[in-house]
């Protein structure tokens, strides 16, 4: 040190440092400046993190005595730890220089330049000056502690030595895997938070890149892709190790993601959803990234299902292909794969025509991206070809599938024989020709479509999992020929060819089902050309086997069951009962799988078409001599639903419960568990026979009506010995269809009339009711059965019988010798109405002897939104139903803010008696949401169905349109009225159409008058109901008009 610096001491501030490049080639975590003086001092700076240019500020300042050495050492390291450093790091570069030459700057920066690393020199930039003694009388403390080992920083710097031998040296794969074991270690013990978290991040990342590279292993890769998402919120845009390294790691899994094969599983498009993340929106790997993770989306859909999924992978293809402006490469792929998508939602959901459109679109697009000779084009051929068709069948634009024709063909020129496509594209083909020759009936298109399947058979070894499909598209195509040419070498084959499908299966497999259909449609076309017996009972025989084919579902079943008997009828085949008994047996079974009302009515639904079934089957039976059969069928068929609850809870538990309630419980929970057992076995639960429901005229005959397309009957049901057939053969269904309609409209017309104006279209047609329907059924109770006058009778009608007022038949004219009027019906009998005879049965068997009676009152007069308008008269109404109520009967009113739903229920549940006066809603599409108005929410068919009311007796329903079915179903007796007395209710009157309610109240009145008089010992009795219906209808005839009168009916006991 030079003698003018004696006293005094140097002060030399490190202020940053340039081109700070490791030999090795290591990421640094930082750069520092290590200085020595002597064997015994050094100093070193912080550690600083470089920038993306390579360069570090530090600002960091050491103070030295005059007494220091003369000569210093410079060395530039970098350090692999931003917490506590393991190690001394690794020595960028090292200079040796005095105190002379530094100081020689004045008050100056200063650059300080190294030896060269990779040709570019690093160099520090620094300040020196001479500063006071008294600044700093001893000196700066300038001795490092003894740093420990720190065992991540240890694990980190062997993995690294050990990986640049790998790479550098010996490239031998053997040794990555400890080193990825080193990395991983490392990590563990860097959390999230730790300073060298980061680090170890890229470390293992970037090892198990390496490892990839080699090996192709794809776990290597995904774990990678989780480090990199881990990674790039942790490494700011702009650092230097995002910048130097980050970026390309990240773009290489990127890439490499891209092109992995397609995995649908969960974990796979987990990593499409990790890559896109890497990939955000501008990124060159983006548009591909969004088209993988809308594949693997896609792919999944098709394996389960989930509609989720393609709802996710539209928007996802949508935003790719736009990424990909026309000229751009690849855009084909991306119009391709959106359409694809498009097309199958289409499929799927059968309800959007501009999914289909759109798919037409980016299909034709596509193909212009792909000209002659493209390797693609055959694909895009193919699916604009296909889907043209899918929009002839749904638009039948002739366009359409003469230009899909064109493009197949095309297409198939493309697969040429032993292109591994080739059967698909012959069956494509083959299948747009059909559906032309359908359409449009042309020798060629189906000569055509029968050589495509001959090759397509071919090209299927006996052994080959589609055969039979082949067999059977074949068989099609030859007995459509048939039918066209009647050459019998043509059905001949297709007969064979179905057998040979049928031969290939084992018994119970399930594609026997389609074989027997098949050979079924085969003799059938033979037998309607050449009318041979023989073939006709062998198409039965395909029928029968087809739809009792164990291991095909209920509904394929039951549609073959269905065509069986619609078959049968046609050509008055002996198997036709055989035919409607197996339909009923199987939807049956199909109710048996469904647990509650509601899906067993769904499943109903879906064989709307098959309605007419039950009536259909029992005109088959009667024009067949088989009176009883026919009361079996239609009763089976009509309250299949609500028979099979009835059958499933079982009558004798009400009794039981009165004398054991114990022991009733254990019957229910026992007959609960043998129900759910029983599902699935056919006639496990056998329906009621003939002598079964004869006892629904235990106390009067039950006439059942009969209203089907090829007859109308009523049958009586007596009280003992053999029903009676009543034919009506000059009676149609279609004249039963308008008389409906002419009811409709003397109703409607009536409605707008004067109280004493003269129904005159309303009289013809009630008397047209009475001379075409009800005489002959009068003339066979009087005269053959001898049913007194005044006696009981229960109308069981059906179908279009449901909207005729039958009780109101009346001939409304002077007896022949003049001496007064005829009697109409009412005047002759009491008639009630029954939806089914299992229905007045069970209410019988249900009816309690002795029971404290309670009466309630449910009333709205402003039901809540929507509901219905003001009924004006209600609360009057129900203070006349009170003071008519005997005294000593406990009353409970239900109305204004207190009738809403939830009271309704409860109220049902603890009364025995009831009456309503509110608006009732007949629901058409959907039976079972039938409703009462009430305050809050309606009370539903539904609701009234789970509300079981054992100890219920009678219900007065003066509601509108409750006692009206549903024809959509097979079963058209759900209505409100009827749904009441399935929950308990032994007695109900309702309405066939729309309620006066100010003259209502005239009927209510004589009704309850005559109900409530003359009670023996107190006791009210339902069973007088239909009495003092048919008597107050008749006392309020001078102030009640006549379709006031008549639309009250009595359903029950």
């Amino acid at each position: 040190m030079p003698g003018s610096l004696c006293g005094q001491s140097i002060r030399l501030e490190v202020i940053s440092g340039k081109n700070l490049n490791v030999p090795s080639w290591r990421i640094p975590a930082g750069i520092y400046v290590f200085i020595k003086f002597d064997e015994t001092r050094h100093w070193n700076s912080a550690i600083r993190v470089l920038s993306p240019r390579s360069s570090v500020a530090w600002g960091d300042t050491v103070t030295l005595s005059s007494r220091a050495s003369p000569r210093i050492s410079l060395e530039i390291r970098a350090s692999f730890e931003l917490g506590r450093m393991l190690g001394n790091g690794e020595v960028i570069r090292k200079l040796e220089t005095s105190w002379d030459q530094l100081l020689r700057h004045g008050d100056e920066r200063f650059n300080l330049y190294f030896p060269p690393v990779r040709g570019v020199h690093p160099s520090l930039t620094l300040k020196a000056t001479v500063v006071c003694a008294c600044c700093n009388q001893d000196g700066a403390q300038i001795d490092c502690p003894v740093v420990h080992p720190d065992h991540a920083a240890a694990l980190t710097n062997l993995a690294c030595a050990h990986l640049q031998g790998y790479i550098m040296i010996r490239n031998d794969l053997r040794d990555i895997d400890r080193i990825i074991s080193l990395f991983r270690d490392a990590l563990a013990l860097r959390p999230q938070g730790h300073a060298d978290h980061l680090l170890s991040l890229y470390y293992l990342s970037r090892a198990l890149n390496w490892q990839y590279s080699k090996t192709r292993t794809t776990a290597n890769i995904h774990e990678s892709a989780q480090l990199c998402c881990k990674l790039l919120p942790l490494c700011p845009v702009g650092s230097y190790l995002r910048s130097t390294c980050v970026d390309s790691g990240v773009d290489y899994v990127a890439r490499e993601c891209n092109e992995l094969q397609m995995d649908a599983s969960d974990e796979g498009i987990q990593l499409r959803r990790i890559v896109l993340e890497l990939c955000p929106l501008g990124h060159r790997h983006h548009p591909r990234a969004r088209d993988k993770l809308s594949w693997s989306l896609f792919t999944r859909f098709t394996h389960h299902g989930n509609i989720s999924d393609l709802h996710e992978c539209i928007p996802l293809g949508r935003e790719a292909m736009s990424l990909c402006p026309k000229g751009y490469y690849g855009r084909d792929i991306y119009l391709n794969n959106l359409g694809v998508f498009l097309e199958n939602r289409f499929h799927r959901q059968g309800t959007s025509r501009s999914d289909l459109d759109e798919a037409i679109s980016l299909y034709t697009e596509a193909l212009r991206l792909r000209p002659v000779g493209h390797e693609f084009r055959h694909t895009s051929l193919g699916n604009l070809g296909g889907i043209l068709l899918t929009r002839f069948n749904q638009c039948s634009n002739v366009n359409d599938i003469n230009r899909a024709i064109s493009l197949l063909r095309e297409a198939l020129t493309l697969h040429p024989p032993g292109h591994q496509r080739r059967d698909a594209m012959l069956n494509i083909l083959a299948l747009t020709l059909k559906t032309r020759y359908v359409k449009s009936p042309a020798c060629q298109d189906l000569n055509e479509a029968i050589h495509l399947y001959r090759e397509s058979l071919s090209l299927k070894q006996y052994d080959h999992p589609d055969r039979h499909k082949a067999l059977h598209n074949l068989s099609w195509a030859l007995r459509s020929r048939f039918m066209h040419t009647q050459k019998n070498e043509d059905i001949v084959e297709a007969i064979c060819l179905c057998q040979q499908s049928l031969a290939t299966f084992p018994s119970l497999h399930p594609d026997r089902y389609f074989s027997y259909v098949w050979l079924k449609d085969g003799y059938l076309r033979r037998y309607e050309v050449q009318h041979h017996p023989a073939h006709l009972s062998l198409a039965v025989e395909n029928f029968r086997r087809a739809s009792r084919h164990p291991t095909q579902g209920f509904p394929n079943r039951i549609i073959q069951v269905y065509d069986w008997a619609l078959t049968v009828e046609r050509y008055s085949h002996a198997s036709a009962l055989e035919a409607y008994t197996t339909f009923f047996e199987l939807l049956d079974d199909l109710f048996a799988t469904r647990s509650s009302t509601i899906s067993r009515s769904e499943a109903a639904a879906a064989f709307r078409y098959a309605r007419t079934l039950p009536v259909d089957a029992a005109s088959y039976a009667l024009r067949s001599h088989n009176v009883k059969k026919a009361i079996e069928l239609v009763e089976q068929g009509r309250g299949q639903q609500w028979s099979l609850a009835s059958r499933l809870t079982g009558t004798p538990v009400g009794n039981l419960k009165s004398a054991n309630p114990k022991l009733a419980r254990k019957f229910s929970a026992l007959s609960k568990r043998v129900s759910d057992a029983a599902q699935g076995f056919s006639r496990f639960l056998l329906p009621p026979s003939y002598e079964d429901l004869q006892a629904a005229a235990c106390l009067g005959p039950v006439i059942i009506l009969i209203a089907s397309k090829y007859s109308c009957d009523a049958i009586i049901v007596p009280t003992s010995g053999e029903p009676h057939h009543v034919p009506f053969p000059s009676l149609t269904l279609a004249d039963l269809n308008m008389l409906k309609g002419d009811f409709t409209r003397a109703i409607r017309h009536g409605s707008l009339m004067g109280t004493m104006e003269p129904r005159t279209e309303l009289i013809a047609l009630l008397r047209k009711i009475w001379d075409e329907i009800m005489l002959p059924i009068v003339n066979i109770l009087r005269y053959d059965l001898n049913v007194k006058p005044r006696s009981r009778i229960w109308l069981c009608p059906t179908a279009a019988f449901t909207s005729i007022p039958l009780h109101a038949a009346h001939p409304f004219r002077m007896n022949a010798d003049r001496s007064g009027r005829e009697s109409c019906l009412e005047d002759i009998y009491i008639c009630s109405y029954t939806p089914t005879l299992s229905a007045l049965i069970r209410s019988r068997q249900i009816m309690k002897t002795h029971i404290t009676p309670s009466f309630a009152a449910i009333g709205k007069s402003q039901p809540g939104a929507g509901q219905g308008t003001v009924l004006a008269t209600v609360d009057s109404k129900l203070e006349l139903v009170h003071k008519l109520v005997p005294p000593d009967v406990r009353f409970t009113n239900l109305s204004g803010d207190d009738a809403t739903q939830a009271g309704a229920l409860e109220t049902l549940r603890s009364n025995t008696w009831m009456h309503f006066a509110c608006h009732g809603k007949q629901d058409h599409e959907q039976p079972y949401n039938s409703r009462f108005a009430m305050r809050d929410k309606p009370l539903t068919l539904l609701d009234i169905i789970g509300n079981n009311a054992p100890q219920a007796e009678f219900a007065f329903l003066s509601a509108c349109h409750t006692t009206v079915g549903n024809e959509k179903t097979p079963d058209e007796v759900i209505h409100l009225a009827a749904g009441l007395q399935f929950s308990g209710f032994k007695s109900v009157i309702g309405t066939l159409w729309a309620v006066d309610d100010s003259l209502a109240k005239h009927v209510v009145e004589v009704f309850y008058e005559d109900m409530f008089k003359d009670l023996k010992e107190g006791i009210m009795d339902c069973t007088k109901a239909a009495a003092a219906l048919n008597h107050a209808t008749y006392a309020v005839k001078k102030t009640v008009p006549l379709e006031q009168r008549i639309v009250f009916i009595h359903i029950g006991v």
